[in-house]
């Protein structure tokens, strides 16, 4: 559980592939969104009810299957709006029809809360990180120490070098990281810890990450994954 003025984000970790499952709260008015929900559909609702909160919202970060597959499922129980970036949607060949579908610099009103979309592509054309207050929420885009695959349907490593260097030039050193999985010694980090010890954040020209991502890293690297030093 993590308070903040304003909002309030609770982190429960699901499924095979240990998902991270975000609940974002506004406080003032009790609107909830649920960032990727998948796998474990039955304890997001039960903790939901625990919470006495009801699900308005759905975030999606991307389309893979393990952070879609329980879309349905918090649809069935709550009349709740499906919000992800358009060209994740047309890549995906779902919900073409949606009028939330969103562009890399939309804001989303959660209540009072302000949730800025960022267009974060490289693991999938469309991938999107969720800012609010001093938390990002990154799905695979950047993990703890890490950042996601670029050899699936999609993906792009150079796009993904393009998108690891603009978040670390643009963004406070104190945000908050929140990953879309529980890879790593930690489950959540700062952008300047990340900086320091990711060491996808190290490089400084594109074929020399390109190979990284693509040939080195999964190589070299297990998980938990633990900082790298520069």
């Amino acid at each position: 559980m993590s308070e903040a003025t304003g909002y309030r984000i609770e982190t429960l970790e699901l499924g095979p592939m240990e998902n991270f499952i975000y609940l974002i709260t506004d406080r003032a008015t009790g609107r909830t969104a649920v960032v990727d929900p998948a796998w474990e559909v039955e304890r997001i609702l039960q903790r939901s009810d625990e919470l006495g909160i009801e699900i308005s919202d759905i975030l999606l970060t991307h389309s893979h299957h393990d952070h879609i597959n329980g879309v349905k499922g918090i649809l069935d129980r709550f009349d709740a709006q499906l919000h992800l970036l358009k060209p994740e949607a047309q890549f995906w060949g779902h919900y073409l029809d949606l009028p939330t579908l969103h562009h890399g610099g939309d804001t989303i009103s959660l209540g009072n809360t302000k949730i800025q979309v960022l267009h974060t592509p490289g693991h999938t054309p469309g991938s999107a990180c969720y800012q609010l207050g001093n938390d990002l929420i990154t799905g695979d885009t950047l993990f703890v120490f890490g950042c996601g695959r670029c050899d699936l349907a999609g993906g792009d490593p150079e796009q993904m070098y393009g998108t690891l260097r603009r978040l670390g030039r643009e963004l406070p050193a104190q945000t908050v990281i929140r990953p879309g999985h529980n890879y790593a010694e930690k489950p959540v980090s700062t952008l300047d810890e990340q900086l320091d010890g990711n060491p996808f954040l190290h490089f400084e020209n594109v074929p020399d990450f390109v190979e990284y991502r693509m040939h080195t890293h999964d190589r070299t690297r297990n998980t938990p994954y633990r900082p790298v030093r520069r």
